[in-house]
């Protein structure tokens, strides 16, 4: 029997691929923190793949840092900027991973087609002075509309606002080289919506912004993740 799977955007089945490379990783059983060579040979898979997907991405391999998903990802740069401070702004159609890390967030409406309102954003970014970080996602995981994230990350220049960009839903229906253009501070990804497997994520650091670890404890990731 034939059986085809129509919820990929919820998650999408284990592509064959992946299975086998996460069988061959589970035969390395070197800490890839270790110096010794089984150490160091875990260390070339965990840097190989943050490679390939910063060059996907169009980014430097420096700027990925590896999490358990898209919603420790949101959670990690969503709690950074709350941490400066920040006037925290949010698209009303946001994923609740966005919007329950950051509950105090204004929320910026969206129009018939789910599309967030330029206009109310810019007006909610001039009318106070406080510096400011908004969160739009770049596809939403239940209507499939796309955000203009680009217009929104000229908004966030002028005023000098940062901006977080939940894309967990593009690998797979978007180019992958597109987002290190899109202006965003940091970017959200999840392997298992693109094949991948579950448990594997991403927050990419596409402007150069470090908001510091949310789990502490190790030197892994660059600091960024114990």
């Amino acid at each position: 029997m034939i059986r085809l799977h129509l919820d990929a955007n919820a998650t999408e089945p284990l592509r064959p691929e992946a299975r086998a490379a996460v069988l061959a990783a589970l035969d390395v059983s070197g800490n890839p923190s270790s110096v010794h060579a089984a150490g160091r040979a875990a260390r070339r898979l965990l840097e190989d793949a943050r490679e390939r997907l910063a060059g996907l991405a169009g980014l430097s391999p420096a700027t990925v840092v590896f999490t358990s998903g898209g919603t420790e990802a949101n959670a990690t740069a969503l709690a950074g900027l709350r941490a400066e401070g920040r006037r925290m702004l949010a698209g009303a159609t946001e994923h609740d991973s966005v919007l329950r890390a950051a509950p105090e967030a204004e929320r910026i409406p969206v129009d018939r087609d789910g599309v967030i309102d330029l206009g109310a954003l810019e007006a909610a970014l001039a009318g106070d002075a406080r510096p400011a970080a908004v969160a739009v996602m770049l596809a939403n995981n239940e209507t499939g509309t796309l955000q203009p994230v680009a217009a929104v990350a000229a908004l966030c220049r002028r005023f000098r606002a940062r901006l977080h960009v939940d894309a967990v839903q593009a690998p797979g229906r978007l180019p992958l080289g597109d987002l290190g253009a899109l202006g965003a501070d940091t970017l959200a990804l999840s392997a298992h919506k693109a094949g991948g497997p579950k448990g594997a994520g991403a927050l990419l650091l596409a402007s150069g912004w470090w908001p510091g670890p949310l789990i502490r404890g190790g030197g892994q990731e660059r600091g960024m993740r114990a």
